[in-house]
């Protein structure tokens, strides 16, 4: 080897904070917590499709894409953005097929791979593709010149191919994986420090944050974080980009990963924790949808049609968004097509049992589902000692 890199130690050079410990079991608990929940699989293709629209537009914002979300999921649906704005279509669409083709992969082909050189080099090749001048370097090839990214100066290019052989013959034994079974803690520390070794080494001459953030998503899915989990890291440092650039340096100054770590596993906690009240969210809207035909099996009534139209409208109630009258005739197609017949005192006369039935309260001029009704159904404990 040309020269030698301190940063660069092939060991542990890192001590996991207490905290981060606890937060890591928090990950866990989450993970276990979110993959046990039943969700409905229109909802789950709606989280997938927002995990990768996020984690795609978050690992190429950092890189200076400036597409927002919603141009991200025109691209995510397979439409074409502006001529001006190809290029960047292009780095994003990218990145959803080497996420996709890792899905698949660990998800449904029940594939794991070691890390090696062949991996990185495929995904830098799919993060590269049909970029142009747009991508300093050529797609799965190593670089061959000498780089200087802001203040650090990158190892020898003649050092790459030994430094991507050493990182990938350390991180099996260091970390567990292949003929010992890798703890959760493990695949997550081997994610991050993964991650921020390929952006050490910088093999490639373009394109070495998306291809370890990557190599970091695969890692993660290969521990049984789930897909609609699996944006989390990239979209923490798209959010805290300052920070994350400050925490790469400060890890290559002082030759220590311990703060890097520190600062990924509360990103990935606080991920978690946001993934899993969305999906209790829609576990309480079907509960309230289930609440809702109960209460409604309960009553009598003579005539079928006002029956179904009033738990219809029912139904249709957003939960904490409160409706004016003429909102609530207009909350669905089939809705607005029914009371369009109907006069208003018809309408209010559906409100008034709605009210009676205790699934709605009235707010000034407006109507609210009283999904608390559930609320106190549900299990609860003191939050603190009385």
């Amino acid at each position: 080897m040309k020269s030698d890199y301190p940063h660069l130690q092939f060991r542990r050079h890192w001590r996991i904070a207490s905290q981060s410990m606890f937060e890591l079991g928090q990950c866990d608990s989450l993970i276990l917590a979110i993959r046990e929940t039943p969700i409905k699989p229109k909802y789950h293709q709606y989280l997938l499709k927002v995990s990768l629209t996020k984690g795609a537009m978050a690992t190429t914002a950092i890189e200076g894409n400036t597409l927002s979300l919603a141009e991200v999921e025109n691209v995510f649906k397979g439409q074409k953005l502006p001529p001006s704005k190809e290029y960047q279509e292009i780095e994003v669409r990218n990145i959803l097929t080497a996420m996709n083709i890792l899905l698949k992969e660990v998800t449904i082909d029940r594939r794991g791979h070691l890390i090696d050189p062949a991996l990185i080099q495929r995904l830098h090749k799919i993060v590269g593709k049909n970029l142009g001048d747009h991508f300093d370097a050529i797609p799965g090839r190593y670089r061959e010149d000498q780089r200087t990214v802001g203040p650090y100066r990158c190892p020898d290019y003649r050092d790459v191919p030994e430094l991507v052989n050493r990182l990938c013959d350390w991180l099996p034994d260091e970390f567990n994986y292949g003929s010992r079974k890798q703890s959760f803690v493990d695949a997550v520390i081997q994610a991050i420090v993964t991650h921020v070794y390929i952006e050490w080494i910088h093999p490639f001459g373009d394109g070495n944050g998306r291809t370890g953030r990557m190599l970091e998503f695969y890692i993660l899915l290969r521990a049984g974080v789930p897909d609609i989990s699996s944006h989390i890291l990239s979209n923490h440092y798209n959010l805290t980009r300052p920070e994350y650039y400050r925490q790469i340096h400060l890890a290559c100054k002082t030759r220590n990963l311990s703060q890097f770590i520190k600062y990924a596993v509360e990103g990935l906690r606080d991920g978690l924790v946001k993934t899993l009240e969305l999906i209790q969210y829609s576990q309480f809207e079907t509960a309230w949808e289930g609440f809702i035909y109960e209460k409604f099996a309960a009553r009598s009534y003579n005539k079928k049609t006002v029956f179904k139209r009033r738990r219809d409208l029912m139904l249709a109630m957003p939960i904490g968004v409160s409706q004016s009258l003429d909102e609530m005739a207009l909350l669905t197609p089939s809705l607005a097509r029914r009371y369009a017949k109907l006069t208003e005192r018809t309408l209010q006369r559906d409100i008034e049992v709605l009210l009676e039935m205790e699934l709605i309260e009235r707010r000034k001029e407006k109507y609210l589902a009283f999904s608390n009704s559930l609320k106190l159904l549900m299990a609860r404990r003191l939050d603190r000692e009385p």
